[in-house]
């Protein structure tokens, strides 16, 4: 028999008796806009109303769901992945814990299994990160292309991400493709031409990594030009290795978002805080690559907009999950939990210029992930723990519920 709470994009329910609602609508000085002893009510996959469950307005046919005291929080939008590829690069990942350095070179790895994978194998493994993402509450996907670096398999990335999200990113401009070695110039003349023509009809955004061993200022700057006079958005992989012009260049620009953001000098964090270009943070590559964590503290104390992502990719920071995000943001980059929440819902959210999901609010995307805690400090607090205990995107229920949920209560 079905479980007569579950819930599809049509049924109007009540998500009734919630600890604590994280609605990231700002009110009196609190950027999640808390509400204790909460409820939300979905019809159609949007939210009509949220607030106190003592001022739930009458609906009749909802169907009620007590949430038991658990907390809830908008789901988590994670703007920075690399989900579609061939193979994987354990090997490398154990040769960096031995102590390799980290270099960009090693995406070429990746782009030769990519090549040679089908079209099936890239949508299966596609579609088995995708039900992972949802079960750790990631409810909106971006995803990128960028292990294909020639015409073709570029534009079938673009198509296959296209199946599963509307936030496509063109990444012909990862590294220079094999085929061009030391002819960089005439790569970017391919991504800014027949690539991007290919591409653009299955994406939204156009990013470049503005890093050495990858893209000059000069040359990042062609491809973004070219996106953008193609009606994409822009976006920058930036001053992750080192210091150098990404930021800057992603700013002049008017890029919805700058990645990494690890190496910043103080006029990188003065222009960004001036500016409304969000600095995602991707602390999942430190943990993986042992390279230092970038500094959200001071990027928020200074006013930048900060995003939380996973960043997900085979090389550089192979997980999806965006509790471990939070979790690292809060132990290593000196945020508080409730910043490091907002970063990967609103801050996501606002990197990939969204109003309708991040929230919780009347016309958002019911896009809502219920948690097996009191609170959202416990994301941070019980590291490692799947606290996800249900999950629903534009309404829909996704997945099993947490199998550990009985055992701890």
């Amino acid at each position: 028999m079905g479980d007569p709470a579950r819930t599809d994009g049509g049924v109007t329910f009540l998500l009734t008796n919630i600890g604590e609602l994280t609605t990231n609508v700002a009110v009196d000085g609190d950027p999640c806009g808390t509400v204790r002893d909460a409820a939300v009510l979905v019809s159609d996959g949007r939210v009509v109303w949220a607030g106190s469950a003592h001022a739930v307005p009458p609906r009749p046919d909802a169907l009620v769901i007590d949430a038991g005291g658990r907390a809830v929080v908008p789901g988590f939008v994670d703007s920075h992945t690399h989900l579609v590829f061939g193979g994987d690069r354990a090997e490398e990942f154990a040769a960096r814990m031995a102590g390799e350095r980290y270099a960009a070179g090693g995406i070429r790895t990746t782009v030769a299994a990519t090549r040679a994978a089908s079209d099936d194998d890239l949508r299966a493994r596609l579609a088995a990160l995708v039900v992972e993402c949802r079960a750790q509450g990631t409810t909106t996907l971006e995803i990128k292309t960028g292990y294909g670096l020639d015409v073709a398999t570029e534009k079938r990335l673009a198509r296959l991400a296209a199946e599963v999200t509307d936030d496509v990113t063109f990444l012909g401009a990862h590294v220079v493709a094999p085929e061009y070695a030391d002819r960089a110039d005439d790569y970017v003349s391919l991504v800014t031409g027949d690539m991007l023509a290919a591409v653009a009809p299955h994406a939204r955004w156009i990013d470049v990594f503005c890093e050495d061993g990858a893209f000059t200022a000069r040359q990042s700057r062609r491809v973004l030009d070219a996106g953008r006079a193609a009606g994409l958005g822009i976006r920058v992989h930036g001053n992750q290795l080192g210091f150098g012009d990404g930021v800057r260049l992603a700013i002049e620009l008017g890029a919805a978002a700058v990645d990494h953001c690890t190496y910043l000098s103080d006029d990188d964090v003065a222009a960004l805080a001036a500016s409304d270009t969000v600095a995602t943070l991707l602390p999942g590559v430190e943990f993986s690559t042992r390279q230092p964590y970038p500094d959200a503290r001071r990027l928020l104390d200074a006013g930048v907009i900060v995003a939380l992502a996973s960043d997900c990719n085979p090389g550089s920071s192979f997980t999806s999950s965006m509790p471990l995000m939070i979790a690292l943001a809060v132990r290593e980059m000196g945020m508080t939990p409730a910043e490091a929440v907002w970063a990967a819902t609103a801050g996501g959210a606002r990197a990939l210029r969204r109003a309708d999901v991040g929230v919780v609010e009347p016309g958002a995307r019911a896009d809502l992930v219920l948690l097996d805690a009191p609170t959202r400090v416990h994301l941070a607090y019980r590291l490692g723990v799947p606290l996800v205990h249900r999950v629903w995107k534009d309404g829909r229920e996704q997945g099993s519920r947490n199998p550990f949920r009985d055992s701890r209560r």
